[in-house]
């Protein structure tokens, strides 16, 4: 399976935390790709997030949000 193209940097998240998005990495169980990345301004562990549910949309208080944004490079 080829690497999906897309773009790191800096992404919202619809509740308004920011993040750097490093990479985008394969699981090695289920070959599923994952996004890498971490809170901006926060001693907070990296973290994973299948790149499906990055990019998908979710509702909230009857609104429908991408649930990250990117905003910077």
């Amino acid at each position: 399976m080829t690497k999906p193209i897309f773009p790191t940097g800096i992404y919202r998240h619809f509740k308004g935390g920011r993040y750097r998005v490093l990479d985008v990495v394969k699981h090695s169980e289920t070959d599923e790709w994952m996004v890498l990345y971490h809170p901006i301004n926060s001693p907070q562990p990296l973290w994973v997030r299948p790149l499906e549910m990055f990019e998908e949309r979710v509702e909230r208080d009857g609104k429908t949000y991408w649930r990250f944004q990117l905003e910077a490079d």
